[in-house]
């Protein structure tokens, strides 16, 4: 067992207040955490958490060894964080968590590069739609789409999270390009299934445009909503209707001329986009040296050389 990683898998189960919340944050199964507990009170001999399908409670050795779990985790954070800054050279495990299109098609394939700047640097990356909490040093850096909230951290502005509409050129040539947003309704629109309460939801039955006449709100229909990003992709470049998708991940297809995009005179929703971190972590070399580097990838030419203090507790 491995006891560091116990104890703080053991402290990420008392935060969230179940192993299920737990094992999200940890980013590995609901089992797995269970067994890290069962290994560990075992270790201890005696019981943590007195557990039923529904709810936990912390024993009183649990709550007092809770405490001695986070003054020990500290220290070794700490401790790793001063041998860092005295090698002065890039170095150690670097976690980055990001969202999952543009860590998937960004990001992870950047890495490569990095690495060759930074080859004493393992990273670990964690990639997911929700948003982590950075103040408790599982993460040293998160990029972060759309509006953010109060927080202490640092927001270094990357470039605007964009969209675009296109289909497959087999499409266009059976059912026509459309001209103006109205014909939009006339078309097979696929659509992404955001999750309840994302400020994009609504585009599953509705596409907002800009253009010369203002903004419009057209409503749309077609035969596939799906939650997956990949296999509304996919669909898209298989012939089946026109979809709105960011150009993360369309890009590529567009260059190479798999998908065609359509209204290029009208512009999107977009999201903007920053990387966050803790200001006492920039001090690292392996955190620095990841900043400049994102900044030069996906930084704005305005604001790359700048950086912003936003205020909260968690972002």
């Amino acid at each position: 067992m491995d006891l560091f990683q116990a104890m703080s898998v053991y402290v990420k189960v008392v935060e969230a207040g179940n192993m299920t919340a737990a094992a999200r944050e940890c980013g590995m199964s609901t089992t797995m955490v269970g067994n890290h507990l069962r290994a560990l009170e075992q270790r201890l001999g005696v019981r943590l958490l007195n557990r039923t399908t529904r709810r936990q409670r912390l024993t009183d050795f649990g709550s007092d060894y809770y405490q001695r779990c986070l003054a020990v985790l500290g220290l070794v954070a700490d401790s790793e964080r001063l041998a860092e800054q005295a090698q002065g050279e890039p170095t150690g495990t670097l976690r980055i968590t990001a969202p999952l299109t543009f860590g998937t098609e960004r990001l992870a394939p950047a890495l490569s590069e990095f690495r060759q700047r930074c080859p004493q640097v393992k990273v670990e990356l964690t990639l997911a739609n929700q948003r982590f909490d950075l103040t408790d040093g599982t993460f040293d850096v998160a990029v972060r789409l759309g509006n953010l909230d109060n927080s202490s951290l640092i927001a270094r502005r990357l470039q605007d999270y964009t969209l675009s509409i296109c289909a497959a050129p087999e499409y266009l040539e059976r059912c026509g390009t459309p001209q103006v947003p109205e014909d939009l309704q006339h078309h097979n629109c696929l659509a992404f299934a955001y999750p309840a309460g994302d400020e994009w939801s609504s585009t599953a039955t509705q596409w907002p445009l800009r253009g010369p006449e203002g903004d419009v709100l057209i409503p749309v229909s077609g035969s596939l909503l799906t939650n997956t990003s990949s296999g509304l992709h996919h669909a898209a470049r298989g012939g089946l209707g026109l979809v709105m998708m960011p150009d993360a991940l369309v890009e590529e297809d567009l260059q190479q001329g798999r998908l065609v995009q359509v209204l290029q005179d009208y512009q999107l929703p977009f999201r903007t986009m920053h990387l966050l971190y803790a200001q006492d972590r920039y001090r690292l070399p392996k955190l620095r040296s990841f900043v400049e580097f994102a900044l030069e990838k996906w930084g704005r030419q305005a604001d790359s050389a700048a950086s912003s203090i936003i205020a909260a507790d968690k972002v």
